[in-house]
Order: C-alpha cells, then structure tokens, then sequence
C-alpha cells in the first residue's frame, strides 16, 4: 500500500525515527506551502471551526477535522485543480485541524464569562485564540524531534497516521482509497441514521437498580469504533478501566453512603438520594477525574524532564546553525529564537492588553501552564489521539492553581474570576491546538512535509478561524443563551463553578484530591495513568464505544496471528477503514449540525417508530452489527493482481 517509498505505514514499531524513509524523501522538492493549498486549507479551518463551536457548546465534544481535512483536501487538488501532490495536501489538512482544535478551547472557557452575566467581546475571543494558538503551536517545536521521531514506534499518534494513510493511498488511488471510501460511505450512512434522521440512539444507556441505580452506557458511534481500531485494545482497556472505577465503583458507592444523608454533600445542593448517575457524575465524579489528569500531567512531565532538557538543548544548537552542514527539509524546523520571542510576546500583550489584562502575575502563569500542558497535551495525542485529549481535564487542573495564585496575590471577586479564566482560556486553547499541532507533525513526518512551513501554516489557519469561532459563540448566545437547554455549554459551565469556588472558597478539593491519589496508584502499579484517567474523567458511553473498535482489531490480529505478511496486510486495510468511518462520521456530523442550526427537524425517524428508535437495544444491535461488518470488511482478503 504505502511501500512505494519508504515503509509501509502500519509497520510502525521496529524501526528506529531516524532511520525511517518518508513517502516524500527529504532530498525531493514538490510544492507546499502556496496559495492553493493555503486558501484551501484556510477555508476548511473556517467550516470546521463554526461547525464544532456549535456542536461542543451543544453536547460537549468536538468532530477530529484532521483525516475528514485530508480526505476533502485530496480530493478537491484533483478534482478541481487537477494536482496530485500529497504535499500540498498534508498542508491543507493541518491547517484545517486547527478550525477544530481552537474552537475546543474557546468553548470550554469562554462562556464561563456569559453564564456570570459579565458581557463577552469578540475582541476578546479574538486575542484569546491569537496568543493561546501562537504558543500552542510553538511550544511543541523544541518537542517536535523528541516526541515525533524518537518515540517513532512507541507514540502510536492514532489521527495523524491514519490521516497519512489516507493521504498516501488517495496519492496513489487504488484498493487503499477505495477501503477508505467504503468506510467514509458506511460512517457518513450510519451517522445520518442515528444522528440525523433519529432511526436509533447515538447514547444508549441501562440503569442498574442493584447498584444503586448506576448506569451503563455506550456511545453508538461510528467515529468511536474506528478510534478503537487505530489506537488498539491495551489503551482501549486502560480508558475502559478509568470507567469502570467510575461508574461502577464511585458513582455506586457515593449513592450507597450519601443515600441516608439529611443535607445535601458539597458540592451538590441536592440531596444524594434525590440524585441519579448523572448527577452524581457531574458533581463529584468529574473532580475527582479533574484530580487524576493533573496528576498524570505532573508525573508525566517529572518523567519527561531528561528528554525535555535533551530537546532544548538540541534546539538550542541549532541557532545560527546552517554553516556546520545543511539541515534536511524534513528535520526544519521553527527557529528556538522564535519560540522564546512568542512567549515574551504573549506574556507582554496577556498583562497589557486592555481586553485581556490579567496582570504580570497571571501572564506569567500564562507561560508556565501553557508550556507544562501543551507538552502533557503532545503526548498524550500520541497515545489516546486528538478526538479524546482531555482537554477540559487539564484546563480545571490550571483554573484550580491560577485561581488560587491569583486569590493570594489580590486578584478577587469579579476582576479576579475575570482574570483567571481568560488566563484559563489562553491556556486551554493552547493545550487544543498543540494536541492538534503534534498529530499533524506526525503526519508530515510520514508523508515527508517540511515542519516549519507546516508550523506557519497552522498559524495562518488560527488567525482565519478564530473571528468565525467567535461570532458563531456570539450568534448562538444571542439566539439561544449560553447555559440553556438548547446551548448547555456544560465544559464551560464547569469551569464557571471551578473559578467561582476557589474565589468563594468553595472547591471540593477531597476530591481533586482522591483523583490525585488514584493516578499515584496506577503510576506505582505501572500503568498509564492517563488513559486511566480519561476514562474516569469521561463519560463511560465514550470509552465502551472505543473498546468495541480495540476488540475488532484484537480478533482481526489473532485470526491472521500465525501470518506476519497478511497480519500486516489487514491490519492496514483495517486501519484506513477505520480513518474512513471516523472521517464519515464527523462530515456528516457536520452536516446535521447545519440543519440543527437552521432549526430544521430532519429527525423523522423517531416520530415513525418511537418505540424501536427509541429503545437502547435497537442502537446495541445496530452497533453490533456494524461491529461485525467492520470485521468482516478488515478479514477479507483482496485480490492481487
């Protein structure tokens, strides 16, 4: 498939970063960065950026805009420019994830400000995304070797090698693009099923009575099962882990204690007995994952420290380089002067600026927090990807500290709560986009990009979408409100409660706490603590969504276990399957959030048959059975010519 030049994309351990050919070797020449593939890219960035502030202020998650970018950028140099350059096209894809990265961060801060009843500016919103973006991006350069071409093999990257495997096998067409239609046709069908004309449930779920009416659920996506698939079943059990704890340990066992208490436990102001799983969830469960991400950050930077020094001092080294011996494309990158200027810049305009303006202070924790998590954020996509980087996990993580600073040093009240979530915000959007900034450097380390010119290209792509991001957040306020039922902004909602109750002192830290002590457990267990994490952090719809997806690929590999060569085979058609219905499932998802936002009802299914659409074992067995499907498409053989 991908052997015409360099390796086969699945073989992905077993080789050392540095001795890896790319698809593009460093010694050839081809177009990328230009106007075409700027303009194309820009404008993509603008759709994917209004079309996830939408959805993640609606139910809370944003569409991956990397593979869907890929497929939709090859296919627009073909079709109407007539140019197959797999270049070009990378550089159109990275620029596109950014529309959907800074909307993730903008989302889950922002509106913090409206549910307070303070006004949020666009001006705001604008700078926010400007400086957040710029070290996000920048901050992962001195990175970029360590965690890109080191850990070649060991970092699995799961969206930015599926996005290369798409854009190699759309380069040479054929079976591989084909496998890659097949799936983006079958996720795009099953999401304008389920979510579009209401057919089945997309979160299905079970109250389980002898467990204190806990729940079980799962998200029928097809998105999640291809994530499954590409990132495995080792970390899919690790998530899945996190949600067992939650949902089935804690949750039961908070109603099992609380259920006889006369007053309501802070930080709920309902009694426990009065409350369901989700309630419980929402109002203790979450600290408590809030506690175990920042641990896992904390160790995973103390961890990392040797390498982050190796990094920086390899970058170092490069200033006023060029003379000793010319630098390969392929390994150029931003210059480290670049690097350090950006965090000058950003902790000048974050204190002076009149519309920012949260003090030296808080510029400073601007810096820190931004650098310290947009390295926990790089590596992390690495192993769980893009779509399921806790984001909000370590934005609360950086409220609770920021908040807390900011109070002792005199920020209080409304100028302090203001103070700290724009310092959050820029934070948050710089998390975002370096998880999105490390998945598409992974991809041009494939496909054999340049890094700089894909680094500047990011950027342009957060300076086009951020004025869109926020006039589609001003838009829906104004149509809808921000904190009601129609636009619940629950991230940001939570981190509203989160400022507020360090500035009140009314934060439940027992809980951040025990979630800090559970991540300590799994680090001296030996186990990854941040897949863990995520899954006690996360809903368990999500993680049981993606186990079903690592469990295919385990029975595919078992079946053809004694069989290296057509272990190899299948396992690469499964992954480009699997981008193929992740990319299908967010485009479509994109589309149906258009109807929802011209407020017409396609959902006719559910009035039909509300029964059966509205039953969880209809969306169990249709799952199952595009579970099975999936099998059956990866375990056939193709025939050779």
């Amino acid at each position: 498939m991908a052997e015409k030049k360099g390796l086969s994309l699945s073989a992905y351990g077993g080789v050392n970063g540095d001795d890896y050919i790319p698809y593009i070797p460093a010694n050839e020449a081809m177009p990328e960065a230009n106007i075409i593939s700027i303009l194309i890219g820009c404008i993509l960035a603008i759709v994917f950026a209004a079309a996830n502030t939408y959805l993640g202020l609606k139910v809370g998650m944003t569409i991956a805009a990397g593979i869907p970018a890929a497929i939709l950028g090859t296919g627009i140099l073909k079709g109407i420019f007539r140019r197959n350059n797999i270049l070009e096209a990378n550089m159109i894809q990275s620029i596109a994830a950014m529309g959907e990265s800074l909307a993730g961060g903008i989302i889950f801060t922002l509106p913090a400000i409206i549910i307070w009843g303070m006004e949020l500016k666009l001006s705001t919103i604008v700078i926010c995304t400007l400086l957040g973006g710029l070290v996000g991006i920048l901050f992962v350069v001195p990175l970029r070797r360590y965690l890109i071409v080191e850990e070649h093999g060991t970092l699995i990257f799961p969206e930015g090698m599926a996005a290369s495997e798409v854009l190699v096998n759309a380069s040479e067409g054929g079976t591989g693009f084909q496998t890659v239609l097949t799936g983006l046709g079958i996720g795009g069908a099953f999401k304008l099923l389920s979510g579009g004309f209401k057919f089945w449930l997309e979160e299905p779920e079970w109250t389980i009575k002898p467990m204190q009416g806990t729940i079980f659920g799962m998200d029928t996506l097809a998105s999640l099962l291809g994530v499954g698939y590409i990132v495995g079943l080792q970390i899919s059990l690790y998530m899945f882990a996190g949600a067992l704890v939650a949902w089935l340990g804690l949750i039961p066992l908070i109603k099992y204690v609380g259920a006889g208490l006369a007053a309501p436990l802070f930080p709920s102001a309902v009694l426990i007995k009065d409350m369901d799983a989700w309630s419980i969830w929402s109002k203790y469960i979450r600290y408590v994952g809030a506690g175990a991400v920042a641990a896992g950050g904390f160790i995973s930077l103390a961890k990392s420290l040797p390498t982050i020094i190796r990094s920086f001092k390899a970058a170092m080294g490069g200033i006023g380089g060029g003379k000793g011996g010319a630098i390969k494309r392929t390994d150029l990158d931003a210059p480290i002067t670049w690097v350090i200027a950006a965090a000058i810049l950003v902790f000048l305009l974050a204190w002076l600026l009149p519309m920012i303006n949260v003090g030296p202070i808080g510029a400073l924790l601007v810096i820190v927090f931004s650098f310290f998590f947009a390295v926990v954020s790089a590596r992390l996509t690495g192993i769980i990807g893009v779509s399921n980087n806790p984001v909000s996990g370590m934005t609360i993580a950086t409220l609770l500290f920021v908040t807390s600073i900011l109070k002792i040093t005199g920020f209080t009240g409304t100028r302090g709560m203001m103070a700290a979530i724009l310092s959050g915000a820029i934070v948050c959007i710089a998390v975002a986009v370096a998880g999105g900034a490390s998945q598409s450097l992974k991809t041009t380390y494939i496909v054999g990009g340049t890094p700089k010119r894909v680094e500047i290209g990011m950027y342009i792509g957060v300076v086009a979408s951020s004025v869109v991001a926020g006039l589609v957040l001003l838009m829906l306020h104004n149509t809808y409100g921000i904190g009601s039922k129609a636009i619940a902004a629950p991230q940001a909602t939570l981190m509203s409660m989160v400022v507020k109750g360090v500035m009140d002192a009314q934060l439940p830290w027992a809980l951040v706490s025990i979630g800090a002590v559970l991540g300590v457990m799994c680090e001296l267990m030996g186990l990854p603590i941040l897949p863990f994490a995520l899954g006690l952090y996360l809903p368990i719809h999500l993680s049981a969504g993606i186990l079903v997806g690592g469990i295919i690929r385990n029975l595919v590999e078992k079946k053809f276990s004694k069989n290296e060569e057509a272990l190899k085979e299948q396992n690469e058609k499964g992954i480009l399957l699997a981008s193929g219905l992740v990319a299908g499932d967010a485009l479509m998802g994109i589309i149906v959030a258009v109807f929802a936002a011209i407020k017409m009802d396609i959902g006719f299914g559910a009035k039909i048959f509300p029964n059966i659409a509205n039953s969880p074992w209809t969306a169990a067995v249709v799952f199952l059975l595009l579970a099975i499907w999936m099998y059956n498409a990866t375990i056939k053989r193709d025939r050779k010519a």
